[in-house]
């Protein structure tokens, strides 16, 4: 933020001098040095970095032309570095990740019972090992720790399960799951700082920091034509012995198509993938993903919707479908179970009536039951033998028992998007070389899922701290760029680390969202081809532009070099050239 205010600020000047220098030139030679400052200390930057870029011809433009005392030229250039500036950081807008979502999503109070069995609430912070816990509806397990009471748990964030799992008594669980029944207590076996989540953040951070920038189109592009420039200029001034031939070479040498024109091709394309359902964090990211040769999918949320949907009901030969929803969603109406909620709202789509319920008892992770007209109905777990006609093989199977009879099953399953397979074609066509699964979930739904959408390598049962070995060992090998794509806690680490994290922010952890360079704001995997094919088709008109606009300077180079150009002639052809490259930057829109 601050960055671009300088760049504003600079760019209001320049402009101010330049239009004051036609009074009094003593105005343009203000421009000139205005310009120069900056330059030089992003030349010293770039130095540091032991890069070189456009800003090393700009600076030796600068200098030339104030030794010279070309000072409109030096205006000029001036005006076109801080314009170009104001681009750049416009274009890379939020592209600095942040963690202050992941933070926020840690608990910060926790309920502890005290010796005497007094319930008080505590920082996480003063939370310690054998500290007996409560966990009440929808809160966030703060550290790690074995249950003294059975829990139904929301683990998707973390682990890639889309379905909520039941923990029984005595079985150990994870910080940063989402509580999805009752209240439940359990015992803390470490504190929150050396919790599971906890060194999730560490990991994201760590990545983070590891992760180094891509090389730029427009720095590429100045290195080439450093060289060249400087050659030209030098021949120029031994051929001719005048100095003032070499400082028009420079100046025509300004790559300014490459500071403005190059720019606008990316803005454009961060604009169009925006219209297109993909927040791009940045020039330097759109860049990246046009180079994109590997790309690691996520399969909950990502390749799958992530959350319970009806596959199946089987009824008894003496029950319907609808009535056995129906009574289903009755029931489960009065539960914050989110299998219940997927039932009552598939119900409620179909126009099924809820009748109120008496009586309603249950018993958390396990089942609910409630009178309906008089009748005893009870959903969840199937504890009775399942006759012939019960045949569902789904990862999470419902009855519904009326009086004590089973009258029909629910079959729930995570379901593919429906995209998911045209998705994987269409990335393959745009010459994605290596497209591959990688899942916490178990290896029998990975592969099944893989084989529907035409994906042939799988990786299966993978921790964050898996995910982030296979991204490294993946980026370590290929020549081209590696895109992460995910939507859980566990997969920040991964899309922080990787070229580029695209994450599918419509439903996804805010964590994922915050560590990723791209996010989908559209809850539609679709927008990953688009956003490929949309930053491919935006880095090819920059190339093109900066190729037209860096031509058109060469032969402004050799006109300067043989007399026909001055420095100001030069600056001034400069600005047409300008022209010509960001018209052509534009019909990337």
């Amino acid at each position: 933020m601050k960055a671009r205010g300088i760049n504003g600020g600079l760019l209001l000047v320049t402009s101010l001098a330049l239009l004051l220098g036609f009074i009094d030139e003593f105005f343009w030679g203000v421009g000139a040095l205005l310009g120069l400052i900056p330059a030089a200390v992003w030349l010293g930057k770039d130095l540091r970095e032991r890069r070189l870029g456009s800003d090393l011809l700009a600076v030796l433009s600068l200098l030339a032309t104030s030794l010279t005392h070309e000072l409109f030229a030096g205006a000029v250039i001036a005006l076109m570095l801080a314009s170009g500036r104001v681009l750049e950081s416009w274009a890379e807008g939020q592209a600095e990740r942040q963690l202050k979502s992941l933070l926020a999503r840690i608990p910060q109070r926790s309920h502890r019972f005290t010796s005497t069995g007094t319930l008080i609430e505590i920082h996480v912070n003063e939370i310690e090992i054998g500290d007996r816990l409560l966990v009440r509806a929808g809160e966030i397990t703060p550290a790690d720790g074995r249950l003294l009471l059975p829990a139904f748990l929301d683990e998707s964030a973390l682990t890639g399960e889309p379905l909520p799992v039941a923990r029984n008594a005595g079985e150990q669980i994870l910080s940063g799951v989402i509580n999805a029944a009752d209240a439940f207590e359990y015992v803390a076996t470490n504190t929150a700082e050396t919790s599971t989540y906890a060194a999730i953040i560490k990991l994201v951070q760590s990545a983070q920091a590891r992760t180094s920038p891509g090389v730029r189109i427009a720095s590429q592009w100045a290195l080439a034509f450093i060289p060249i420039a400087l050659v030209t200029a030098g021949a120029a001034w031994a051929l001719t012995g005048q100095v003032s031939r070499a400082v028009a070479v420079l100046v025509a040498a300004t790559p300014c198509p490459l500071i403005l024109a190059v720019p606008i091709a990316v803005v454009s394309g961060l604009s169009k993938a925006a219209k297109h359902g993909a927040v791009i964090k940045g020039g330097a990211v759109l860049e990246a993903l046009a180079r994109t040769e590997v790309v690691l999918l996520d399969k909950t949320g990502t390749i799958t919707h992530g959350g319970p949907m009806i596959a199946q009901i089987v009824v008894s030969s003496d029950s319907t479908v609808d009535e056995v929803l129906q009574l289903a969603a009755c029931v489960d109406q009065y539960s914050q179970n989110i299998v219940a909620k997927s039932l009552v709202n598939a119900a409620m789509d179909k126009g099924l009536e809820l009748f109120e319920v008496s009586n309603v008892k249950e018993v958390q992770g396990h089942h609910i039951s409630g009178f309906i007209h008089g009748e005893e109905i009870t959903v969840g777990q199937l504890t009775q033998r399942a006759p012939d006609w019960l045949e569902l093989s789904h990862p999470l199977v419902v009855s519904v028992t009326r009086n004590g009879f089973l009258i029909g099953a629910i079959g729930l399953s995570d379901p593919l998007r429906p995209e998911s397979k045209s998705v994987i074609a269409h990335l393959r066509e745009l010459g994605i070389k290596r497209i591959a699964l990688v899942t916490g979930d178990r290896d029998s739904t990975a592969q099944q899922v893989a084989v529907s959408v035409g994906i042939t390598e799988v990786y299966s049962q993978i921790t964050a701290q898996g995910k982030l070995d296979i991204t490294q060992e993946l980026m370590n090998t290929s020549h081209g760029t590696v895109v992460v794509v995910g939507d859980g806690i566990n997969d920040a680490p991964a899309l922080a680390m990787a070229h580029v994290g695209v994450a599918m922010g419509a439903r996804g952890a805010t964590a994922a969202s915050e560590a990723a360079d791209v996010v989908i704001v559209e809850d539609s995997i679709q927008h990953l081809s688009q956003a490929i094919q949309i930053a491919k088709s935006s880095r090819r008109k920059a190339l093109q532009a900066a190729g037209i606009g860096m031509g058109l300077s060469f032969l402004v180079m050799l006109a300067g070099a043989a007399g026909y150009a001055t420095a100001s002639q030069g600056a001034l052809a400069q600005e047409l050239i300008d022209v010509v490259a960001i018209l052509w930057a534009l019909t990337a829109i």
